[in-house]
């Protein structure tokens, strides 16, 4: 997701999807270790979401 998508979104969907982008994350780490990943792009993708989505939610925590 780009970064102006998330600033939309309340605490509670960016925690949501923090949970769900961490959960991708690890399937495709085990899918990668067993051969299974064809686009390997995916996981640096999702790991970039992880960190902009925990970026926003400090942000906003040290903003309120």
């Amino acid at each position: 997701m780009k970064t102006k998508e998330l600033q939309k979104l309340t605490d509670a969907e960016l925690k949501k999807a923090l949970e769900q982008n961490q959960e991708r994350l690890r399937s495709l780490r085990f899918d990668l270790a067993s051969g299974k990943v064809k686009n390997v792009r995916e996981i640096r993708e999702t790991r970039k979401t992880v960190a902009r989505v925990l970026t926003l939610l400090k942000e906003r925590k040290i903003h309120v």
